[in-house]
């Protein structure tokens, strides 16, 4: 690209924007709003209350980093950098406070501009937070959302595989640049994401590496893609909470599954729903809150007829958390070796699971 391209190329403003001290993205925005498109060429720039050395960094031509995002655009098919006032800039986040000036993107746009729910947690969920995962995520994708995480291990993970699987259509905000997909275990799952129509998206330049502040920022981007945000499984110290956080400062739902106090990673979310986030049993929880989505809640979870429990005082002892065989027999008042029997045939009828360090209520039960 010549000389002359580049210094007419509709980045090279909005990269001295992002370069020049003192403007974040919300007076960068205001600016843009208050003067228009056009807003880089307006005189009225001149009574901003820019000082000298900002005018100098606005009148700054980034041309070396231009020619840099140019070639990683064009380095594959599907890549994208959405300026702010580009048109398949995602009104849902456009419409919050503190928008990214830039956003890279690697997929399908499409998704960008559907109704989305974030699905957040513990990077090390228990057994509980992984079943709740995959089984309300498929009836999410059925009414037609989109799924959004942040591709980290653990919750975020499993939501955008349980996407997939349902074949539903996910979108992963990144804390690092395109070019440096972390964790690098989930490469392969952001390959898949993007064959099956979804997109990667990030605020960082593409090739630089994930570092500790990226991380609450891409948060915001992914409350602000969203119309609700779910909370599966949190500590009381999380970053899944300043996803929540976000989520309210930006005016949208916040969903919270809750768990037994003497679980730390429910503890997160049970404060959430003391302050209140809405508490989540099925799906439906969250559709019905959402516009986008209420007609389809009436369809999704059907009632099921009543079916009689066996050994219903054995079934009663086994929960959702993990429950070893000894504690069971001692809370039955049983022997063990009968509780063991009845156990096996619990689970071949499918309402126990045989899990390590015991068994837990499976999803039929």
């Amino acid at each position: 690209m010549t000389a002359a391209n580049l210094q007419q190329h509709p980045l090279l403003p909005w990269l001295a924007l992002q370069h020049t001290h003192g403007i974040g993205p919300v007076r960068a925005i205001r600016i843009r709003r208050k003067l228009g498109d056009k807003w880089y060429q307006s005189e009225q720039l001149a009574h901003c209350n820019f000082n000298p050395e900002q005018r100098r960094q606005l009148h700054t031509a980034h041309f070396e980093l231009l020619e840099s995002l140019l070639a990683w655009q064009q380095g594959a098919a599907n890549r994208h950098i959405l300026t702010w006032d580009d048109p398949d800039y995602p009104e849902q986040l456009k419409e919050t406070t503190a928008a990214p000036l830039l956003l890279f993107v690697e997929g399908e746009l499409a998704g960008l501009s559907q109704p989305q729910i974030a699905v957040v947690g513990s990077r090390h969920p228990s057994y509980v937070g992984k079943e709740n995962t995959r089984n309300l995520i498929p009836d999410l994708v059925e009414a037609g959302a989109i799924i959004t995480s942040g591709l980290a291990i653990g919750v975020d993970g499993l939501s955008h595989r349980a996407a997939l699987d349902a074949g539903g259509t996910t979108l992963a905000v990144l804390g690092s640049g395109l070019e440096k997909c972390y964790p690098k275990r989930h490469q392969r799952l952001a390959a898949e994401l993007i064959e099956g129509g979804g997109a990667l998206l990030s605020e960082c330049y593409p090739w630089l590496g994930p570092l500790a502040h990226h991380f609450p920022r891409r948060n915001r981007i992914i409350s602000g893609l969203s119309l609700g945000v779910l909370v599966v499984e949190a500590a009381e110290r999380s970053g899944s909470l300043i996803t929540a956080r976000y989520a309210i400062e930006q005016g949208r739902e916040v969903f919270a599954i809750p768990g037994a106090r003497q679980n730390p990673l429910a503890l997160g979310c049970n404060k959430l729903i003391q302050q209140g986030a809405k508490l989540v049993i099925s799906a439906n929880d969250i559709l019905e809150e959402l516009v986008a989505f209420s007609v389809a809640a009436v369809k999704i979870l059907p009632a099921r007829p009543e079916e009689l429990l066996p050994y219903p005082e054995l079934l009663d002892n086994v929960g959702l958390e993990v429950t070893a065989l000894d504690l069971i027999a001692s809370r039955c008042q049983q022997p063990v070796q009968e509780v063991l029997t009845r156990l096996v045939e619990l689970e071949l009828a499918g309402w126990v699971e045989t899990v390590p360090g015991g068994y837990v209520r499976a999803r039929r039960g």
